[in-house]
């Protein structure tokens, strides 16, 4: 059985970064455009970068890495193609975008390290990092085509520096170079502002929001794909490699939880890099998270139980 306490902990932790993110809004104006564009080009990069060399990459976790990016890629193509009958380009886009990803890394990991053993918990970072190369590469270009051309959403994937910071720790891994102390030192403050200023960008778009910008069919198409859309899917995966060979039960897990984290605070840092509806994004992001405490227990249980585990 899960404790629905345990994921308290998270939830709250994560309210909390956003109601610093509302305060500062409201109460002294920041604009969340700069700090998005922080994220996106210096604090990633900067963060994976150091989990990648700290994971210890083999061929198999990899492997894992490539699994998740395609996966994640598939359903993001499938639901814009599907949307784009229904909503506005950037709407459509926005929900693309938010279809292929989850809250995997500010809520999911510490469920994550509550729930799953240490080996587990690998395995699961480098889901994570397949979900994150898919928003910063398929993701970010499909959210882009909401308002910019073929060429100049390519031209924005190439400026983007997380493939080439996933690319050099590849190299520095794979030659076995040695990365001074100091440096990974001072990396290490990286994750925490990651995912205390990934949070924060959502409280202060809320800080900025009207009620006439309240959208309940885009709020609600956004929760279907997540909370009905994702589970389904994550569960059929660990049916369908059960079917095929062994799967460990700390991988299978893992697969679970995927599944069933709310959506990513990072479809509001792209929407605000990109200009495309920040504050719809922003409150699908924050219905979804404070559905999360009540739904995730229910949702792994019975996944747990129609998988075996």
């Amino acid at each position: 059985m899960i404790d629905p306490g345990t994921l308290m902990g998270p939830l709250w932790t994560l309210l909390g970064f956003v109601g610093l993110g509302w305060l500062a809004a409201r109460r002294l104006a920041i604009d969340p455009r700069p700090i998005a564009t922080l994220l996106i080009y210096l604090i990633a990069p900067l963060t994976f970068f150091r989990g990648l060399l700290l994971g210890g990459p083999t061929p198999e976790y990899l492997l894992l890495t490539a699994a998740l990016f395609a996966f994640c890629s598939l359903i993001a193509l499938v639901i814009g193609r599907l949307t784009r009958r229904f909503f506005a380009p950037q709407e459509s886009a926005l929900l693309a975008f938010s279809a292929g990803t989850g809250n995997t890394g500010y809520f999911g990991l510490p469920v994550a390290m509550i729930l799953l053993p240490p080996e587990g918990v690998t395995l699961y970072l480098f889901c994570i990092l397949g979900v994150t190369l898919y928003e910063f590469t398929v993701g970010f270009y499909l959210s882009a085509r909401g308002q910019f051309s073929v060429r100049q959403s390519l031209a924005k994937i190439v400026r983007l520096p997380l493939v080439y910071a996933f690319l050099a720790a590849l190299l520095a891994s794979g030659l076995d170079l040695p990365m001074p102390e100091a440096l990974m030192d001072g990396l290490a403050v990286f994750p925490a502002t990651y995912t205390l200023l990934g949070m924060m960008i959502i409280g202060m778009t809320l800080g900025r929001v009207s009620l006439h910008e309240v959208d309940a069919r885009f709020i609600s198409a956004c929760v279907a794909v997540r909370f009905g859309l994702w589970p389904l899917l994550a569960l059929a995966a660990v049916l369908a490699l059960q079917a095929v060979t062994p799967l460990a039960p700390e991988l299978a897990l893992a697969l679970l939880l995927l599944g069933v984290v709310p959506m990513a605070a990072n479809v509001v840092v792209v929407a605000m890099e990109l200009a495309i509806r920040p504050a719809k994004g922003a409150l699908a992001v924050l219905v979804t998270t404070l559905a999360a405490p009540l739904l995730i227990p229910f949702y792994l249980q019975q996944m747990m139980r129609l998988s075996g585990l």
